[in-house]
């Protein structure tokens, strides 16, 4: 899978041994949101088996000179052949507002399509209003869910007992996909 980068970066399958340098940088690009919780809850959603076994649809955006800016780890469902879902993402505060994420998105846009999926999946924490905002600026539509918090719709213990998430969902045939 190839990706448009801006000029000084280059983009590359991650590898089991980016797991530590991914888990390194998560607690300062989230500036510490939800605490300590907030910190364990981010670890424990990128295992290492993601940086195994899912590499194909995921991707690292690095410097030149080899600093992690971003990463996107995503996959093509193996239960329903027309769904392909982004697990987490994540762009270094020094890269942020250049379309990094942007560009990200398109290329698993394209991957996904070119392995005939309609239907990209995501969530995030209703917290996280940052994504929120990014997602539904990129055509994800709001699931609705059993409440809503500041108008947001919230699926309440969505990954486990006081784990809720927003849960987002986009029609790639509903949008025209530009090449990544």
């Amino acid at each position: 899978m190839t990706c448009d980068i801006p000029p000084g970066m280059h983009t590359r399958e991650p590898r089991e041994g980016d797991h530590p340098r991914v888990l390194a940088v998560l607690d300062h690009w989230w500036e510490g949101l939800k605490g300590p919780a907030g910190a364990q809850e981010r670890r424990l959603l990128l295992p290492r088996y993601l940086f195994q076994h899912f590499t194909p649809s995921s991707r690292l955006v690095e410097s030149d000179d080899g600093e992690l800016l971003a990463f996107l780890i995503g996959f093509l469902s193996q239960t329903d052949p027309a769904s392909a879902y982004i697990h987490f993402v994540g762009v270094a505060p020094t890269a942020r507002r250049g379309g990094l994420g942007t560009h990200l998105y398109r290329c698993f846009f394209a991957h996904a399509a070119a392995h005939q999926r309609r239907w990209i999946h995501a969530i995030t924490s209703p917290e996280n209003t940052r994504s929120v905002a990014f997602h539904t600026s990129h055509g994800f539509t709001l699931v609705p869910g059993d409440s809503t918090k500041n108008g947001t719709p919230i699926h309440s213990d969505h990954d486990g007992p006081d784990t809720p998430r927003v849960v987002f969902t986009k029609d790639l045939h509903k949008d025209q996909i530009p090449p990544a």
